[in-house]
Parts: C-alpha cells; sequence; structure tokens
C-alpha cells in the first residue's frame, strides 16, 4: 500500500517543483547555519554605494538554488529532464563567474558579462536552439543567418542574466521577480500545450522559491552574483527554448515578461550615459531605491532599516506582475504586446521623473540629475 502511494506520489509532475523548493530551502537553511565555516568568504559587508543592508550577510544563495534545481532534475520525468539538463550545464559558466565575484570581489564586469553570454553559445551548441526571430521584418531575415543568431542570443543570454543582477537591491526583490517571471513561463507554455517545459519553469520557480523563504523578509541569506546570473540565464534560455518549439508565442511576449528588468537596464544605461558615467558605474538611483527612500521610508517612518528593505522588495513585485500578466493574456498578439511594453515604459519613465523631478512626466527626466541627494 505504502509503495504504490508513494510511486504514485513519484508520478505526480508537481513532485519535482516540490522537492527543488525543498532542497534550496534546506541548503539555504545549512548555509546560514554553517556561517563560521565558509563567512570568511563568504559574508558580504553592509558598507557600499549599493549596500541596503545593515548587518553582513552571507551572498551565496545561488548554491542554495542550484541545489534545489538539481534535487528537482532528479526526480523529474525523462521529457522534463532532457530540457533541463543542457540548461544547467550551460548556466554553470554564468553561476561560476558569480560565484567567483561573490567569494573574492575581484572578477571583473566585462569577465562577468562574456561569461553569461557564452552559456548563450554553449546553450547553442549543446542543443542546436538559438534566437532566429523577434518578429520584426528584416530582423527576422537576418537571425536567419546561423552566426547572426548565435551572437544576437549570446547578447541576449547576457542582457537579461546581468537586468536580473542589476535588480538584485533589496530581500526578495530579485528573487520574487524572478519566480513570477517563471510563473509566466510556465502558463504560456501549458496555454501552447507544453507541459514539459511548464514544469521545467515550475522546477526553476520552485528553486528559487525555496531560497526566497530564506532571503524575505529577514534577509538572512542574499541571492548573490552566481545566483543573479545562474537564474537570470535559466530565464533567457527558457525564452530561447520556447519560441524555438512554438511559432505561434510572440518574441514580444517573452520581452514582456521580463519588461521590468529590462527597462531597469535599458534607463540605468541611458542614465548613467546623460551624466557621462560608465553603463556599469554604481549608484543608488535605481527605480527601487529611489521607491525606498521617497515612499517606504515616509510612509512607515518609525520600521526598522530591515522592514524598510523588505516592504521595499514586495512593493517592486507589482513591477514585475502588471507586464507578466499582459504577457500571459496575450502571448500571440504582436500589438497588444507592443502596446503593453510601451505602457510599461511611460509608467516606469513617469514614475521615476515624479520621484527624483517631482513631476509627472516623461522625457529627459527620467534620465536627469535628480534634485535630491
Amino acid at each position: 500500500m505504502i509503495d504504490n502511494v508513494l510511486s504514485s506520489l513519484l508520478q505526480t509532475n508537481t513532485l519535482a517543483a516540490a522537492l527543488a523548493a525543498l532542497g534550496a530551502f534546506a541548503l539555504a537553511v545549512v548555509l546560514l547555519r554553517t556561517q563560521q565555516w565558509h563567512g570568511h568568504w563568504s559574508i558580504d559587508s553592509h558598507i557600499g554605494i549599493q549596500k541596503s543592508h545593515s548587518q553582513p550577510t552571507a551572498r551565496i544563495g545561488g548554491v542554495a538554488i542550484l541545489g534545489g534545481v538539481l534535487a528537482g532534475y532528479f526526480f523529474a520525468p525523462l521529457d522534463q529532464r532532457a530540457i533541463l539538463w543542457p540548461l544547467i550545464l550551460a548556466g554553470l559558466p554564468a553561476f561560476g563567474f558569480g560565484l567567483l565575484e561573490d567569494v573574492t570581489r575581484r572578477v571583473s564586469v566585462r569577465a562577468r558579462l562574456l561569461a553569461t553570454m557564452a552559456c548563450g553559445v554553449l546553450g547553442w551548441a549543446i542543443t542546436g536552439y538559438a534566437i532566429t526571430r523577434v518578429n520584426v521584418p528584416g530582423v527576422d531575415w537576418l537571425l536567419g543567418i546561423t552566426f547572426v543568431s548565435v551572437v544576437f542570443t549570446a547578447f541576449a543570454v547576457g542582457g537579461i542574466a546581468n537586468a536580473i543582477n542589476i535588480i538584485d537591491g533589496f530581500n526578495g526583490l530579485a528573487a520574487g521577480s524572478v519566480t513570477l517571471i517563471l510563473c509566466g513561463f510556465a502558463s504560456i507554455s501549458f496555454a501552447v500545450g507544453d507541459p514539459a517545459l511548464a514544469y521545467v519553469s515550475l522546477i526553476l520557480a520552485g528553486g528559487v522559491l525555496g531560497f526566497l523563504l530564506v532571503n524575505w523578509p529577514l534577509g538572512k541569506l542574499f541571492l548573490g552574483d552566481g545566483g543573479a546570473y545562474f537564474v537570470g540565464f535559466a530565464i533567457a534560455w527558457l525564452a530561447v527554448l520556447l519560441m524555438a518549439r512554438h511559432p505561434e508565442v510572440s518574441a514580444w511576449a517573452l520581452l514582456l515578461l521580463c519588461a521590468f528588468p529590462f527597462l531597469e537596464v535599458v534607463f540605468s544605461i541611458a542614465r548613467r550615459h546623460r551624466r557621462g558615467l560608465s553603463p556599469g558605474a554604481p549608484d543608488r538611483l535605481h527605480l527601487h531605491s529611489l521607491v525606498k527612500r521617497r515612499i517606504v521610508c515616509k510612509v512607515f517612518p518609525k520600521a526598522s532599516a530591515l522592514a524598510h528593505n523588505s516592504i521595499t522588495g514586495a512593493m517592486m513585485w507589482i513591477a514585475t506582475l502588471v507586464p507578466v500578466l499582459m504577457a500571459t493574456a496575450w502571448p500571440s498578439d504582436r500589438g497588444a504586446l507592443a502596446l503593453g511594453l510601451a505602457v510599461c515604459a511611460f509608467a516606469y519613465s513617469s514614475i521615476y521623473a515624479r520621484l527624483t523631478q517631482f513631476v509627472w512626466c516623461f522625457g529627459a527626466a527620467t534620465t536627469g540629475k535628480p534634485k535630491f541627494a
């Protein structure tokens, strides 16, 4: 009787996702409880221009996520394993270089960017998949050339991976956003009749969710560059797979799923360029930083720094949820998707201008010098 029940459970598609979450959570707790052994190299200082935490905290949460995903892999059906193993293998350079930065603080931005781009090339070499369309006339013709499509895939993968790293600023912000995006991928995959890809998305979401339970709201463990780059690559590769397996899904839907991190990168580069700074220069002018300083700290003036941090992270989930809902509602409607992305860009710009210039507008104020320190 017990054997039959266990066998039945092992055959359910949701078990792998649940075990990924449980495995990531358990490993995150282990990492937290063993900081006396690894803290001398894993703990992140709370001093720095982009630091928002008040206590030194380990930043190797990516180890927990990868461990959770591996746990999910070993209990997943064969069709899901066939999708997962190339993703995990191709994502190792991003994870490895990111983790190396987490523990040494000596890996350059360029080296990490190249590592994430290399993941895209490695993914193509293993599976033969690359981005061959973006639903833009002329550009799609160019992407029909293998070399162009592989290079474009490498840049796209590197861009999304680094975008996730950029929004990793407060407790739960990146992990919560990634979980919502992965659930969006699962929803679209189910809608187009691809349960294997949908459950792979949920296994990845489970791994991130298990870590999130330790990261938010108490901020006991941080995602780190290794974790951010790995989950960023996973999102980008799911997009590659979904486009390749289902031509009816618009590329605009996949871009809209990632609208918040994508817009954060675009506006950050524009802002820094306008101020004469390097695109990779650190600052405290990201939208999430402004939301904390201009909204959360004023609405909750007596709350602790930790509470401000975690409330901000949760508030910013809205910025991810809205475009995810749009993308899942119209996965094949290019016009509606493009309009949705435009609306998100307008909203981002207007809110940013309001928080920095104290006016509602769309334009140069978004990238200008703020009127407060």
